[in-house]
Formats: structure tokens, sequence, C-alpha cells
């Protein structure tokens, strides 16, 4: 999997579209991902709305370091070690990109295309790929992907 540089392009105006609304659009994520997750829940300790900036703040490193990816797979696979210390396990990752997707689709509205989507699909695939390998070794996170 791999991204064009339509994709970067796609992802990273439609991230700022979502800036303005970040704090909605992270408290829209996590509402999403424990309903779909339930058994996630228990691994948030720490405040929401604090939580929610860290996450928004890391997607738009990401966003930020596209075009850069082999800059940017360390630092997620870093991440992903820390992930692994909190009890987030490799399947964890299908939901976070599953709500992930579904918070952008919100958030954008019709700014979503299906173009957008799969840009998003393959920067999380890409992403979550290497945390998982980082921190597991090659587990598969699941058979259904990120969506």
């Amino acid at each position: 999997m791999t991204l064009t540089s339509d994709q970067i392009t796609l992802i990273e105006d439609s991230f700022a579209d979502v800036v303005p609304i970040k704090d909605q659009a992270a408290a829209l994520f996590y509402a999403r991902l424990f309903e779909i997750a339930p058994e996630v829940r228990p691994l948030f300790k720490s405040d929401m709305a604090e939580q929610g900036a860290k996450l928004m703040a890391t997607l738009g490193l990401v966003v930020k370091g596209l075009r850069n990816l082999d800059a940017v797979v360390p630092v997620a696979a870093k991440l992903a070690d820390r992930h692994v210390a909190y009890g987030v396990k490799p399947e964890h990752y299908t939901p976070v990109g599953t709500a992930l997707l579904w918070t952008l689709g919100q958030g954008l509205g019709e700014k979503f295309t299906p173009d957008v989507e799969q840009a998003w699909t393959n920067a999380y695939g890409i992403l979550s790929g290497a945390m998982i390998g980082a921190a597991y070794g090659d587990q598969p996170a699941s058979a259904g992907g990120a969506a």
C-alpha cells in the first residue's frame, strides 16, 4: 500500500478542514470508538479532552509528515511501543481506523469524497501496519482492515 502525491494533498486539505472543529472531532472520534469497541474504554485513564487534544496534535504531525514517510514511520513505531504499555493490542487498531474514518465523514460532510476516504484509508493502513509491526511483530490487526 502506498500514498500518491495526490492522496497526500487530499489528506492535507481535508485535515485543514477538520482543524477548526478539532475538539468536536476528537469528541466524536472517542464516542464512536467506545461505541464500536467498548473493550478499549478502560485503556483511557486520562482526561478525555486532554486525550483528544493529543490525538489531534498527533494527527497533525502525521499529516505534515506524510511527504516524508521515512521520518514519520519511526516516530509512529515509538508511539506504538508506548501504546503496548497502555494495554493496546493489535486488534484495537481496526476499530480505531473505523472510528477515524467515521469521524472524518461526520466532520467533512460532502467533502468526504470516496477519493478522500481512500487516501485516509491508505494512510491509516500504512501507519497502523508500521505501528503493529514495530510493537508486536507482523501480527495482523484483523482481516477487515481499517474500514
